[in-house]
């Protein structure tokens, strides 16, 4: 049948009214019409009022419809003074609980269909409590609270209540389990891990050691958890410090697995990091000689620049955020705020906020809501007389300066709260962008702006000196990239003196690429330790932070020379160069880099490894929740309190809960080249 024959013609006079349409609509009358009228009282606007007092609700203003809930409840709970009244004097009417006014007998609750069949399962529910106090960090004795009793009694009266100490148990039994599992992803994945390390204080005198691993398993997924937390009784003591790193790794197998560690540099100094030095390349020799023994925590950097142009401009933000408060901590105030807006049409759709000292991004977004209502403002004090307007307007047009490079660190920062988390090739453009952004406003004609900008581009271009090399040998593994993207950002940053620079990158690219070639020879490892645990020697360079290398050997004079000869065999470099010298991949919107190395590891087998460890590098220290923070994060006094395996249970089991609840970085249906 044509479906145009199911489609009768309809004639415009013939066109029903809105109200005959709702009618027909409707398959029942609303018990609330037996208590309510409507009238009309405008164009399009309706009025619901009570038939007892008379007081008029909104009904229908424009296309909204307001619904009947508000009517009910001037009904059911006896709201109406008529109604009430009426059903005082009336000894037969039913009331309800607040013994208000008679309520229409309610309809059953409909049993699912396989409801009636469940039954209780006291082992499942004392799993789901675990879970529940582990993810939202409720504290252990919450389950000996009254409140909780009563409302657990009144869901499952069979529920046998339990205690404080069975739930301390079941969150480390948790734990412990999905330690196990963890512990058996990473001991079979092929690469190497990389691990970070973080600090919390505390209200006493120790503080807390966070160190969290990053790297990719053999289905090129990423992965991030947190290993251990650990505490540190006495801060400043470098042993408790590193007893804390070599107890991760030994309790993770990680012993000669380490590809970097990243500390910040709040933290260390150079007696910490020589003594890291000392420690690891016992057992990490290749990896952990220099540039991936890192100080340099990129969300902290963002946070130190971003606080300090705040604390430049610290004097006009807390006029800001007077004003602010001043609309925002009465409701009348706010109201008038609105309605001004309203009048000066004014086409802002961003809402007044008082900022979170503690989260810098708090205060960027307070000073973008304020400037785009500043017009509001600006007349303000004509609806509410005791309004002072403090900011004049050099002042907000210094704030809207301020916002335009408070949003290059917010936008940088931003991207490490991603989800699932970045891989490291993202991040050399994303940094090098920002690095020129600062150096072109630092030398900017105008002085408040050269002056606010220049100290932080002096800082930030030391970080970025630090990182560009290593972020650049991230980036060489992305194949949209390669190493043509670093020739043109080192030739834009550095102009004449670029060379140097892209020669440190490509040497350091074939040497790490010799140490994992090196790792498939036909030789044992027995051979190369009766050598001197060592790799191949590279030749110190003035430019740059790989001058030290990432590889040493001494002791083993012909193995240099054995690599030499394989290397200048065509068809063994082939793959290293085969893949520089390849075209580039097209720039896709949702190109994944982990899907690429996925599909070409058969034909780049030894580049592949190294890739993966590569890509897993971590630029941050910190946790996506921390990003934005002011200040280093304190534990409170409750977990203050709990032992250290209680302690590290719940906070280890809820990052992995967490992670499990996020889905991983999957690989689209999308087409994608595979190169032969």
């Amino acid at each position: 049948m044509e479906i145009d024959t199911l489609v009768a013609p309809i004639n415009d006079n013939e066109l029903p009214d809105l109200e005959t349409q709702a009618n027909k609509r409707r398959r029942k009358k609303s018990i609330v019409w037996e208590h309510f009228t409507v009238e009309t009282v405008a164009a399009g606007c309706s009025r619901a009022y009570c038939k007892q007092c008379k007081k008029s609700f909104a009904y229908i203003t424009g296309s909204k419809l307001a619904g009947t809930s508000h009517l009910k409840r001037h009904i059911t709970l006896g709201i109406c003074p008529v109604s009430r009244q009426k059903n005082l004097q009336s000894p037969h009417s039913k009331t309800v609980s607040s013994g208000n006014i008679a309520e229409p007998p309610k309809k059953r609750a409909r049993a699912t269909p396989d409801s009636a069949h469940i039954s209780f399962d006291q082992d499942r529910c004392n799993h789901e409590i675990t879970k529940m106090i582990v993810f939202h960090d409720y504290p252990l004795h919450m389950v000996e609270h009254q409140g909780f009793i009563d409302f657990v009694r009144t869901l499952q009266p069979q529920f046998n209540l339990i205690s404080s100490d069975a739930v301390q148990g079941d969150c480390v039994s948790m734990y412990l389990r999905e330690k196990q599992n963890l512990f058996n992803l990473i001991n079979g994945i092929p690469g190497r891990v990389n691990l970070t390390v973080d600090f919390w204080t505390s209200n006493q005198t120790a503080s807390y050691v966070f160190l969290r691993g990053h790297f990719i398993d053999g289905d090129w997924n990423l992965h991030r958890p947190i290993l251990n937390v650990a505490m540190v009784p006495f801060p400043d003591s470098n042993d408790f410090f590193n007893q804390s790193i070599l107890t991760c790794l030994a309790d993770w197998n990680l012993e000669g697995r380490l590809f970097t560690l990243a500390l910040d540099q709040c933290f260390s100094n150079e007696t910490v990091m020589g003594n890291l030095r000392g420690l690891l390349s016992v057992k990490n020799p290749v990896t952990l000689n220099g540039q991936l023994l890192s100080r340099n925590c990129y969300a902290r950097v963002l946070s130190r620049l971003a606080l300090d142009v705040m604390w430049t401009m610290e004097e006009t933000i807390h006029k800001v955020r007077d004003i602010v408060k001043y609309v925002k901590t009465l409701e009348s105030h706010e109201e008038k705020f609105v309605e001004l807006k309203q009048q000066l049409q004014v086409p802002s759709l961003k809402d007044l906020l008082i900022d979170d000292r503690t989260k810098w991004d708090t205060t960027y977004h307070m000073l973008v809501a304020a400037c785009d209502l500043k017009e509001v403002f600006v007349f303000f004090d004509t609806s509410d007389p005791d309004f002072r307007m403090t900011v004049s307007m050099g002042e907000w047009k210094q704030v809207e300066t301020v916002c335009v490079y408070l949003k290059f660190l917010f936008d940088a920062a931003n991207i490490l709260t991603a989800q699932p988390y970045p891989t490291a090739n993202i991040f050399f453009p994303e940094v090098t962008k920002l690095q020129m952004e600062l150096t072109h406003a630092a030398m900017s004609q105008d002085p408040f702006l050269r002056n606010l900008i220049k100290p932080l581009q002096e800082k930030f271009d030391q970080y970025w000196r630090e990182s560009c090399l290593i972020l650049a040998v991230a980036v060489a593994m992305d194949p949209r990239y390669k190493m043509n993207h670093v020739e043109r950002t080192f030739s834009d940053v550095f102009g004449e003196n670029a060379e140097p620079w892209i020669r440190i990158v490509e040497d350091g690219l074939r040497e790490l690429f010799l140490e994992y070639f090196y790792q498939v020879l036909p030789c044992t490892a027995s051979d190369v330790d009766e050598g001197n645990e060592g790799m191949i020697k590279t030749e110190t360079s003035e430019e740059g932070s790989l001058d030290s290398s990432f590889f040493s050997v001494d002791g083993f004079p012909d193995f240099e020379v054995y690599i030499s000869d394989f290397m200048n065999n065509q068809e063994i470099k082939s793959e290293l160069d085969q893949y520089l010298e390849e075209s580039e991949v097209p720039d896709e919107q949702e190109f994944d880099v982990l899907r690429w190395w996925r599909l070409n590891r058969l034909k780049y087998p030894t580049l592949s490894r190294m890739a993966s460890d590569i890509l897993s590098l971590p630029v941050s220290t910190l946790s996506a929740d921390s990003v934005f923070d002011s200040d280093i994060r304190e534990m409170d006094r409750y977990r203050s309190s709990l032992g250290s395996l209680t302690l590290e249970a719940l906070i280890c089991a809820k990052d992995w809960l967490q992670y499990e609840s996020i889905p991983p970085k999957g690989f689209s249906d999308a087409p994608l080249k595979m190169e032969f």
